[in-house]
């Protein structure tokens, strides 16, 4: 039988806020020292891989640039798909616009195929009331993630999908998610990945995200005990992860 290849979500993961979990970093040198295929992926699409690289290794996890996969990249390859070459106006940070530049999309206010809304910490009155016009006057209305809130250091804001609520509301025009829990991005990452689901792992910490989007995607599923949920929590879900954990840590790499 050919190794298995792993999708690992990284808030819960492999770090908990801006700290590593226990385990975290051996388990990727693991992967690494071994030439097992792997991805880090995420819902948030603000940052590049070279970003998220940085703001990882500054917390000592220490992973390549090309392991990293984010919900920008996945809409972007859904884009380029649906529309080569197409035109879009991007509500987000670097590394929506970049991952859409990457693809080709050309960044435009005026008359644009797509309204693409991913995540920034400066949403603005003025932005999000020309993407409701736009998206009245038939722009298609693409968001990275649906998640609704992010964490600060303050405390929880508005996210994604609170944003792409409030032009759903204004327009009457519901967005397209591309990311978790839609099992495109996992279909996305894995072709990146060259991998395919049968004799992939997806890895997680959320089972209304992680888990049932492995499982919607065919693939074995561990839930790691690091994050969000508990072991009483699995006993609350219709389905089950193949696997539960204390941490990744625990994991035997096949």
């Amino acid at each position: 039988m050919s190794k298995k290849s792993y999708l690992l979500d990284m808030d819960g993961v492999l770090v908990r806020g801006r700290t590593p979990i226990p385990g975290a970093q051996d388990f990727i040198a693991r992967l690494l020292e071994t030439e097992t295929k792997f991805l880090i992926m995420t819902n948030n699409p603000q940052y590049t891989p070279r970003d998220l690289r940085h703001r990882l290794a500054s917390v000592g996890l220490c992973v390549p640039e090309d392991k990293l996969f984010t919900s920008a990249m996945a809409t972007a390859r859904f884009l380029a798909n649906q529309r080569p070459n197409g035109t879009a106006f991007a509500i987000g940070e670097s590394g929506l616009t970049s991952a859409l530049h990457d693809v080709g999309y050309v960044l435009t206010s005026v008359t644009p195929d797509y309204v693409v809304l991913g995540e920034t910490t400066s949403y603005n009155f003025e932005q999000i009331t020309h993407a409701i016009r736009l998206v009245a006057a038939g722009a298609r209305f693409i968001a990275t993630n649906p998640d609704p809130t992010g964490p600060s250091e303050r405390g929880i804001i508005p996210a994604c999908g609170a944003m792409a609520a409030l032009i759903e509301s204004a327009t009457g025009v519901k967005p397209y998610f591309v990311g978790k829990p839609n099992p495109l991005m996992i279909r996305t990452a894995l072709n990146f990945l060259d991998a395919h689901s049968e004799s992939s792992v997806m890895v997680g910490d959320r089972m209304d995200t992680d888990i049932v989007t492995g499982i919607e995607t065919g693939m074995e599923t561990i839930l790691v005990l690091s994050g969000v949920t508990s072991e009483a929590d699995v006993e609350r879900f219709a389905y089950r992860p193949t696997h539960v954990l204390p941490s990744v840590g625990e994991i035997v790499i096949e």
